[in-house]
Parts: C-alpha cells; structure tokens; sequence
C-alpha cells in the first residue's frame, strides 16, 4: 500500500520562500564586487532553493519545471570562467584585464556592469550545475 503524503503547507510555503531565495541569491550575486558575495554563494542559494522544490514536491515535478542537463550548465559557466581573462588578451591587453562601463536598462536605470561580472555568472553557473548534479544524482538512486 503506498502512504499519501499531504504536504499542502509545505508546498505553498516553497512557493513563496523560493522567490524569496531567488531574489535574495540575485541581491548577493550582485553585490558581489563591494561586499561579501558573488557568484559562488549565489550559485548555492539557487541550489538551495532548487533543492526546497526538490524535498517539498519530488524529484519528477522538478525535472518538469525544469528540464535541462544540469552537466550542460556546468560547461556552459566553465567556459565564461575560461573565456573571460582571454577577452583581454583578444583586445591586446594583459591577461585578465576588466573592462567596465555604465549600461541603462529600461525601467531599472543604470547598471554598473564589470568584465568580472561574466566571470562570476560562469561561476554561479558551475555551482548550480554542480550542486544539482550532485543532488539529482543521489535523488534519482531512491
């Protein structure tokens, strides 16, 4: 006989916390350059927020939200930390040179972009891959 779970509280509580999660992972992923953050602890905040879906639904509902090869995250954040310090030695300047600027985005205002910023997207992106890997491998075991 197979146990019925009611786990209504839970599940709308994900709901909310996991938009929580997410902007909170998106506040310190930004403010990773003047203060403690970047794209590693963002990256694990996405994951830990993924991994909340994972234990409130099951691992089929999150594979549904989303469907994407986790490894193929893991490549894609590898090479923007690998092709970030060689975009200065494209340009002729030496090996991991940052380039900045001011970029106006309609309805936010200015935003401060930094070479740097790729970098820490790459790594953000090679935590969650990782970590999701990791946790849809073991959970895919049960």
């Amino acid at each position: 006989m197979k146990k019925q779970r009611n786990d209504v509280i839970l599940q709308f509580s994900t709901l909310v916390i996991f938009f929580i999660i997410i902007m909170f992972s998106l506040s310190i992923f930004l403010g990773g350059h003047y203060s403690p953050g970047g794209g590693f602890v963002g990256g694990l905040l996405v994951s830990a927020a993924l991994l909340l879906i994972l234990i409130a639904y099951d691992i089929k509902t999150l594979k549904n939200i989303l469907p994407i090869d986790f490894k193929i995250i893991i490549g894609i954040g590898l090479a923007l930390c690998f092709a970030t310090p060689f975009l200065a030695l494209m340009m002729g300047d030496p090996f991991f040179k940052h380039y900045y600027g001011d970029l106006h985005l309609p309805g936010l205002g200015m935003l401060h972009w930094h070479t740097a910023m790729l970098f820490d997207i790459g790594v953000m992106l090679a935590v969650i891959g990782t970590c999701m890997t990791i946790i849809m491998t073991i959970g895919e075991n049960e």
